[in-house]
């Protein structure tokens, strides 16, 4: 059945991508195959059927914990289920699995899936703290714990990672991703799905990852969760493909579909992206699942009228795997019969699941990854918790320290700690947090007790709510600060505000938590404002009126020890901004990577791209934090200034830390294509690197450009390097840069 593209364009690209490679990292070998031919010819209409129907576990929130029912463990003795996911514990999984190995005529493992995100019992910082750090090799390091963690309760696949790029902070999901940038959300991708998966993904610590949800669901129209993305094929293209690509690339064993339309065409029914692109032109070899009951959404949709029709457009576009609706286990057969849908497509998408049940090691071992032993000793232990708290300070952005306010000392007489975070133990936890408790969260008075000597006195008083408008406890907030030396005041967000259906129409700090810190700012003391969140918010008073201000986001059970670690110098922030931090709601949307327009705005002049109530500048920018240190860039060198479309530019800065103490830098570099054939970003993001500077100690840090870092799709969408000037920029964030020129001859 053939369907309309995406864009008139991808016929185009389809045949100038049609030489694809195969991504390096796919595991399957011969044997697999071999085994694969060999279920597929003996199993029935239903038991293909079975293996791309997924069901959520029962009781999900009752003690002891979640089980399948009864109706499920008959359904999967008769091999009508493929897969059940939010169940969890070695025990709970065996038994499920002893059903299908034991019970159901051809043996086959069940799948096991949990959105692990952050963190399995051991929670790590929301992935979008995460890209703060700017670290690959921390990200990855912390999938590989969730991994192992979830492993051994018996977890083998995992919803995660979320590889969406995110412009508009109302949407409450841009938690779970790694910001505005396409390198550095491909970076993060790639890095996430290299610790889930490991380097074999059938070892006993590693589960499969799926990429998300695919494609461009952080473009939904107003920031609203669900909503109709509609872009340019080059904006999807050059913005938000690139993260799924990547994640593809180093061997994400699924993908899940997205909730979203583009163009008019909901994703998951949408030929195109996940047949024309993921697998034709990516060399995807994976199964594609569905988000949860997003078949039976094509209804409401308007894309098909009922749920048979619903089942014939997802699967035949190229979604294998039914996610809860239970579209395919009912109407599958059927449209068999009445020649909807092919047998070699049923085939083939049930060969593209059994593949991943190989890959796993399943067929060799189906209790691989339910081990009491391993779930006794793996989870929330101590290297575990050891890694939580440096993920948790590196994913920190200092994003004030005025009159050098911090460090404070550990010698200081008394501290004031305020507001509705500074104690909560749930919140901290974040969005999608797994099997995270709050019993095992370190608060952040907890952590200020645990930093400082027991002579210094600490005055707690939580002041107000997160939401309430209870103004009663401010007088007491107030009092505490009046009587103490220093002030750390903790407000943000509750962990339900962000995530999935968290979408705000605002990004002040809810309630009255403004009224609670202009009345302890009013009180003249030193005020280190700690901000919990899960995006950016809008603190334009607060960073006119306080002196110090860090951006800790939700940092899971270790909050309070990674937070204190900064406040009283143990650790010297290093954390850079993945977005833009905006003044107002009213500037979104608002990404370093824009395009200038005919008219770039101009604060003094009024026939420009402007707002005339405020400044056209962001509040922080892309890539921002500050250091305890001070670093100075030289100026820029290129050699060679002019190369051919196939050559290389070194980019050459000296970097200098001038301050007093040992510090950790992200040195940044972005390019600027001066003119093309079509409209180009004022800069992009092309490298980054972290460098560690002793005080007054100085190092030339070098960056590689080839050419193919500046493919673009020009006026005819084909994708190529294009002759002509070019500026590069570097420096500590995508505003505080120098600069260099050069230039792409035709070779």
């Amino acid at each position: 059945m053939t369907r309309p593209p995406l864009f008139p364009a991808l016929i185009i690209l389809l045949t100038a991508h049609s030489l694809f490679a195969q991504p390096r990292h796919w595991p399957g070998d011969a044997r697999g195959e071999r085994l694969i031919d060999s279920l597929i010819r003996v199993m029935t209409i239903d038991e293909k059927v079975g293996q791309l129907v997924q069901y959520t576990a029962k009781g999900r929130d009752s003690l002891p914990g979640p089980s399948v029912s009864a109706e499920q463990g008959e359904l999967i003795a008769r091999g009508r289920i493929g897969g059940i996911f939010n169940l969890w514990g070695a025990t709970a999984t065996r038994a499920a699995q002893k059903i299908a190995v034991e019970r159901s005529r051809l043996k086959i493992p069940l799948l096991f899936g949990l959105d692990v995100i952050h963190g399995y019992r051991t929670t790590f910082p929301i992935p979008l703290a995460e890209a703060s750090s700017w670290d690959t090799a921390m990200v990855e390091q912390d999938a590989r714990v969730a991994a192992a963690e979830a492993a051994a309760s018996g977890v083998n696949w995992t919803f995660a990672p979320m590889v969406d790029i995110a412009r508009d902070p109302r949407w409450g999901r841009i938690a779970e991703g790694s910001g505005e940038d396409p390198l550095l959300g491909s970076l993060m991708a790639a890095a996430r799905v290299r610790g889930f998966q490991g380097g074999d993904p059938a070892s006993y610590v590693s589960i499969a990852a799926c990429a998300k949800h695919f494609a461009a669901y952080g473009g939904a129209e107003g920031g609203r969760d669900y909503n109709t993305v509609d872009m340019s094929e080059r904006t999807l293209r050059e913005v938000y493909l690139p993260p799924y690509k990547a994640a593809v690339d180093a061997g994400a064993l699924t993908v899940m579909s997205s909730f979203n339309e583009i163009g008019g065409v909901p994703a998951t029914g949408n030929h195109a992206l996940l047949t024309g692109i993921l697998r034709n032109e990516w060399g995807f070899r994976g199964f594609v699942v569905s988000d949860w009951m997003a078949i039976t959404e094509l209804i409401p949709h308007g894309v098909a009228r009922d749920t048979l029709a619903a089942a014939a457009l997802a699967f035949n576009a190229g979604t294998d795997a039914d996610m809860e609706s239970g579209a395919y286990r009912l109407f599958l057969p059927r449209l068999l019969r009445e020649g909807k849908v092919t047998s070699p497509l049923l085939d083939e998408g049930v060969r593209r699941l059994l593949r991943v049940k190989f890959a796993l090691g399943l067929f060799d071992d189906p209790y691989r990854h339910s081990s009491l032993e391993l779930e006794r000793s793996t989870i929330l232990s101590p290297d575990n918790i050891a890694r939580a708290r440096d993920a948790g300070r590196r994913s920190i952005v200092l994003l004030k320290n005025a009159g050098g306010l911090l460090p404070l000392s550990k010698n200081i007489r008394s501290v004031a700690v305020i507001g509705p975070l500074a104690d909560d133990r749930a919140d901290p936890l974040g969005p999608w947090d797994a099997l995270g408790r709050p019993e095992d969260v370190v608060t952040l008075l907890e952590g200020i007790r645990n930093a400082v000597p027991s002579s210094t006195r600490l005055l707690y008083a939580r002041g107000c709510t997160i939401e309430g408008a209870d103004r009663s406890g401010i007088a007491l907030a107030v009092e505490a600060a009046n009587d103490a030396d220093a002030v750390v005041l903790a407000v943000g967000e509750s962990s339900a505000m962000s995530g999935e259906a968290a979408s705000r129409s605002t990004l002040d700090l809810p309630g009255i938590q403004n009224a609670l810190v202009e009345a302890v700012a009013s009180t003249g003391k030193p005020v280190v404002l700690v901000l919990m969140n899960g995006r950016p918010l809008s603190i334009a008073w607060a960073e006119a009126h306080i002196p110090a201000i860090m951006e800790t986001w939700f940092l899971g059970v270790q909050t309070g020890n990674a937070i204190a670690d900064l406040l009283f110098g143990d650790y010297n922030p290093s954390g850079k901004l993945p977005l833009t931090f905006l003044r107002t709601v009213g500037q979104v949307p608002f990404y370093y990577n824009h395009k200038n327009t005919g008219r770039p705005p101009v604060d003094t002049s009024k026939f420009t791209s402007r707002y005339s109530d405020l400044p056209s500048s962001p509040l922080f920018p892309f890539g921002y934090g500050l250091s305890y240190t001070t670093f100075d860039y030289g100026s820029v060198t290129l050699s060679p200034e002019v190369i051919d479309t196939a050559g290389t530019v070194a980019v050459d800065v000296r970097v200098k830390n001038t301050g007093t103490r040992r510090g950790e830098e992200v040195v940044q570099l972005y390019v600027r294509q001066d003119v093309g054939s079509v409209t180009r970003p004022v800069r992009e993001l092309k490298g980054f690197q972290r460098i560690i500077l002793a005080p007054g100690e100085s190092r030339r840090v070098e960056f590689s450009l080839p050419a193919r870092d500046l493919l673009m799709y020009d006026d005819s969408m084909r994708r190529v390097v294009e002759p002509g000037t070019f500026t590069v920029y570097v420096g500590t964030n995508s505003r505080d840069v120098t600069e260099g020129h050069f230039k792409v001859r035709e070779r």
